[in-house]
């Protein structure tokens, strides 16, 4: 018990001591109430939202036209690759280009010690001459026979004799003027030139070398490169489904229904000549379920090099009523589904699912899922729930430069 006689001491009245002591006693094992802010008093949290509608920016969805494409790995190779061999044998006497240069087709690249085949030829043309001296005087015995033969002079067989013997000398004659012929073809193979105009490589043979026909020594070996082909390969998926499409009119093609094609170097720049495709192989790679693609480029710089590696960019068509969905706006769920959120007719965030692999730049090519109209969420979507009431308000992005989208 306290004793009231201490309050005086500490210079307070009895009553106000009294009062002091009545008011602790009444404040022992209470917890005072706690209300967050926005309350009001209604309930430990207060209703849901109490804090009013969330504000987000919204784009409006339209449609845009877009150009699809293809970008295919590819390899340069030249228009034409010849490769310079020996069709004669002998030593090598002189070579005449300069590797690495550019030549015109029938220009003179190495001469082949001529001297074995102009003596071949000399004794082919020997050859011929007696054959065609032989030939002339079984021409003249079986003109003279024949007239004896109608005065019966000669019997039929002597005169059956003549012309049996004029025929073989023809024939040597003919036999003669082919050995002539050959012999002035391999001495005109001492002289090598080249098959075709281009660019030709290292030499493979020096002055001194041996050549031979019968292994066909490689000499040397000549690229046209003005044009140039770019092979590349289309997987087999990619083509049927590109031609479903194309069939569908969701694709739509030029009126020839070819596509052109374009080259990104491997430094990643756009080469400054367009190609044509040429043809599309009609049987598929086993190994890899692809098909191969042939396209050729114009090359009057020589920039492009056989064996160079290649992206080609190929025009697969075009989609007059796209939709593109910013990917801010999209997020997946467990499933790897793409989401979005719109503005409802009620004021409040619907979630739909989209049909979206393809992207265009920083966009989601659309199939399924939004609509024209549609006020598509782009901003402060962690605040948004299916249901959550919000307040939409136009949102601006920033335009990016988007290169085509890819067919997949």
């Amino acid at each position: 018990m306290i004793k009231m006689s201490l309050f005086p001491a500490l210079g307070i009245s009895h009553w106000a001591a009294l009062a002091l002591l009545v008011g602790a006693v009444a404040g022992c094992g209470k917890k005072p109430a706690l209300t967050p802010p926005g309350n009001h008093g209604a309930g430990p949290m207060g209703p849901p939202g109490a804090m009013g509608p969330v504000e987000v920016g919204v784009v409006t969805v339209a449609t845009t036209k877009v150009n699809f494409t293809q970008d295919l790995l590819g390899r340069v190779s030249a228009l034409r690759v010849a490769e310079v061999r020996a069709r004669v044998n002998g030593i090598i006497l002189k070579r005449f280009f300069t590797e690495g240069s550019d030549v015109k087709a029938a220009d003179v690249l190495y001469q082949i010690d001529p001297a074995p085949y102009v003596a071949t030829l000399n004794n082919a043309k020997g050859a011929l001459a007696k054959a065609q001296a032989n030939a002339e005087g079984a021409r003249l015995k079986e003109q003279r026979n024949r007239k004896l033969l109608d005065t019966h002079v000669i019997s039929q067989q002597d005169y059956d004799d003549a012309i049996a013997t004029l025929h073989a000398y023809e024939a040597d004659v003919m036999a003669g003027a082919a050995a002539v012929e050959t012999a002035q073809i391999n001495l005109s193979y001492t002289k090598v030139t080249a098959p075709v105009s281009g660019r030709i490589g290292a030499s493979q043979v020096t002055e001194g070398a041996y050549v031979r026909e019968t292994d066909a020594t490689l000499l040397a070996k000549i690229q046209q490169l003005d044009g140039v082909y770019v092979d590349v390969t289309q997987s087999s998926y990619q083509l049927l489904r590109l031609k479903r499409q194309v069939a569908s009119k969701e694709i739509e093609t030029d009126d020839a229904g070819q596509a052109t094609v374009k080259l990104l170097l491997e430094d990643g720049t756009e080469y400054a000549e367009k190609g044509a495709l040429q043809f599309s192989d009609v049987t598929v790679d086993p190994s890899t379920s692809s098909v191969m693609l042939r396209s050729t480029f114009p090359n009057p710089g020589g920039e492009l090099l056989p064996g160079m590696f290649v992206r080609a960019r190929l025009a697969a068509g075009q989609k007059h009523d796209a939709i593109l969905a910013p990917q801010l706006a999209v997020t997946r769920n467990q499933k790897g589904q793409p989401l979005a959120f719109v503005v409802g007719a009620d004021g409040t965030a619907e979630l739909r699912v989209l049909d979206a692999t393809t992207t265009v730049g920083n966009q989601w090519l659309v199939r399924s899922g939004l609509k024209v109209g549609d006020q598509l969420i782009v901003s402060n979507l962690q605040q948004v729930r299916a249901g959550t009431p919000v307040k939409a308000t136009p949102a601006y992005l920033t335009a990016m430069p988007t290169p085509q989208p890819r067919v997949n």
